[in-house]
């Protein structure tokens, strides 16, 4: 039996990066569309030169899986490929990385792709093209055992997923779950019934108040509605500004590490959530869950590309990551 398998997406990730691509901030932007006021922009119509450009393996996935396997934990990956050239590059990836790669077939359709436009700040917005990940079914589910799963679903249908999650508490199996942006907008019904089955689930704070229909500045208004829903932890992470975890008492807020220089946050929010849910297996503390999920977001940003700063249990043992700023509060103070 396997300690962790993560279901979901992976991803051949091309990174564009340009002085050209220039981070903006405008108060008067729509809410609905830029809730925290902020947008990447260039010149339409315009020719843009860019300054770098690389490919790495990512996807929500496979980010995690990686991070589970670094902190020690047999680990195993679900998900689709395609049968492009990048196929060969992934499979590669996760051998180094000691993750066991389940894949039944390969869809005709190419492997998904995310094509990241990265600004000299760190900042970035990422194109994402779902190919071989739309053909994921049940039947690409094998018959493997793992102590935890950790669903990152992309675009894969929900009915897949509730009924993978229905078998498994029926087995004992623990679930983390990482709902994704689509999701949120098309399946919002079906994301709000895998919640019930979830032992931890994870989401940013703009994702959060689109699942509970709260004030995005109400962060415990919207905790008590992710606890209505969820029956074990519920974790928003908050992007430079740390993140927040209710076990439905209690709310915990932690503060980032500083970064020593922020290079791409791509795959920051993986690191943060499979970060938190590796520290929560090995120790059961969500104080402790909270620093290797705050330690595992900043190293990751401070490298390019969403594996490359992922932390071994070893490095985690390193002094800078010993103490993180930790308040906790009553939830219903």
């Amino acid at each position: 039996m396997l300690d962790v398998i993560t279901l979901g997406t992976v991803t051949n990730d091309l990174f564009l990066e340009s002085k050209q691509f220039k981070p903006f901030h405008d108060s008067d932007f729509p809410k609905k569309d830029f809730p925290k006021g902020m947008a990447e922009c260039f010149a339409l119509g315009s020719k843009l030169y860019i300054d770098s450009l690389s490919q790495s393996v990512g996807g929500d996935a496979a980010n995690a899986a990686v991070t589970f396997s670094r902190q020690g934990f047999q680990t195993g990956f679900i998900g689709k490929l395609g049968t492009d050239v990048n196929t060969k590059a992934i499979q590669e990836q996760f051998k180094k990385e000691k993750v066991k790669l389940f894949t039944k077939t390969l869809s005709k359709k190419p492997t998904d792709t995310s094509v990241i436009l990265l600004s000299p700040t760190g900042e970035r917005t990422i194109l994402v093209s779902r190919g071989a990940s739309n053909d994921f079914s049940m039947k690409d589910i094998p018959n493997v055992k793992a102590k935890w799963w950790y669903i990152a679903p992309g675009k894969i249908s929900s009915v897949v997923i509730l009924n993978l999650v229905k078998k498994l508490k029926k087995e004992n199996v623990s679930i983390a779950f990482n709902p994704s942006g689509y999701y949120i907008e098309h399946e919002l019904e079906a994301l709000k019934t895998i919640c019930k089955y979830a032992d931890i689930v994870i989401a940013n704070r703009e994702e959060g108040a689109k699942i509970t229909g709260k004030s995005y500045e109400k962060i415990k208004d919207i905790f008590k509605a992710f606890d209505a829903l969820v029956p074990g932890v519920a974790v928003l992470t908050d992007g430079a500004k740390g993140a927040f975890v209710s076990d439905g008492r209690m709310m915990y807020r932690v503060l980032p590490f500083k970064e020593k220089k922020l290079v791409d946050r791509t795959g920051a929010g993986d690191a943060f959530g499979s970060g938190f849910v590796a520290g929560f297996i090995q120790k059961n503390d969500i104080g402790y869950a909270l620093r290797l999920a705050s330690a595992n977001a900043t190293s990751v940003v401070e490298h390019l590309g969403a594996h490359e700063g992922i932390l071994s249990k070893k490095d985690f043992l390193n002094s800078r990551w010993k103490f993180v700023d930790l308040d906790v509060e009553s939830l219903h103070a």
